[in-house]
């Protein structure tokens, strides 16, 4: 029997049950000083099933200082939270801590809505 030809197709990845390891969409995202950077404060219950998140949007970080941030503003708020797409949610309606605390890391917050 020959050797079967390759078709360039055996590194495409076809399933993966915990994620890629190495995301080059990672390395691209720097790392901008706070005072840089302008965030927008929201409380919302669009798509929760009624329950009110406070969202923070706007970050230019990495994942692990965003992480670090969560951690900082969940145990600040007393709230469970969380990291997703880019922004921090943070569990009830904690708008105006969320903001003051974020204000005092040197951040330029804007609180949006109601």
């Amino acid at each position: 029997m020959g050797k079967r030809k390759s078709t360039g197709k055996s590194d495409r990845l076809v399933y993966s049950e915990f994620g890629t390891p190495d995301r080059p969409e990672d390395e691209a995202i720097e790392d901008y000083p706070p005072a840089d950077q302008k965030i927008t404060v929201q409380a919302s219950r669009k798509g929760r099933g009624g329950k009110t998140v406070t969202i923070a949007e706007g970050f230019q970080h990495t994942p692990a200082t965003l992480k670090a941030l969560l951690k900082t503003l969940k145990a600040q708020c007393g709230a469970g939270g969380a990291v997703k797409d880019m922004t921090i949610e943070i569990q009830g309606d904690m708008t105006r801590k969320v903001a003051d605390v974020l204000a005092a890391s040197g951040y330029k917050v804007k609180i949006s809505g109601g």
